[in-house]
């Protein structure tokens, strides 16, 4: 229970005039709802990190990580996508039975796709990109990090210290003090010695 009383709020729902979380969630002191799992939930606007399900006529049907595919017309894309394309988009729009159609699409070539929970994504950004931007600067990789919990690294750069932090963010994305703890973890692995063949 997360309110003895009716309040709309993210992931949770009202019963009897009371108000539960619907997915594992903490409750902050001042009331404020932290999830530890859940679905993606699209919005407009929102930068997703997807790929092509399958290819169609007149477009592509995009796998965003949801309850349901997207679609991206074909003439939203500069290049002819294929069956895998991993790619960096915007979603253009979301109707009343969740139907969301894409716009902007960028092609991420070779790097590696990870799937991390939705509602994670804020913490492994951080207030102004610092969690990102930390994480980028000590790996020298390219990311991008999608609000739908899928994230793109590039294979330049030190592409599993940018995974492996990446999942400690995750893991670790409730408890206070994150963000010197990763700055810790990176500093160590940067002056750690080389492996020698």
């Amino acid at each position: 229970m997360v309110a003895d009383r009716p309040v709309r709020l993210p992931y949770c729902y009202v019963e009897k005039n009371k108000t539960y979380a619907s997915v594992l969630s903490l409750l902050s002191e001042d009331g404020r709802l932290v999830p530890l799992c859940g679905p993606y939930e699209p919005m407009l606007d929102d930068y997703v990190v997807a790929y092509v399900q399958e290819v169609r006529f007149s477009g592509y049907n995009i796998n965003i990580n949801g309850a349901a595919n997207a679609y991206l017309s074909g003439r939203e894309t500069a290049q002819k996508l294929q069956l895998g394309d991993v790619i960096y988009v915007r979603i253009n729009s979301v109707d009343e039975v969740k139907s969301v159609e894409l716009t902007d699409a960028r092609i991420l070539r070779g790097g590696k796709l990870i799937e991390t929970d939705a509602v994670k994504i804020p913490r492994i950004i951080g207030k102004k990109n610092s969690m990102i931007g930390m994480i980028t600067a000590a790996t020298g990789c390219e990311i991008y990090v999608g609000r739908n919990g899928y994230i793109w690294v590039s294979e330049k750069g030190n592409a599993k210290l940018a995974i492996e932090t990446i999942k400690m963010v995750e893991a670790q994305a409730h408890i206070s003090g994150l963000t010197d703890r990763i700055k810790a973890h990176l500093d160590a692995q940067k002056s750690a010695p080389a492996p020698t063949n």
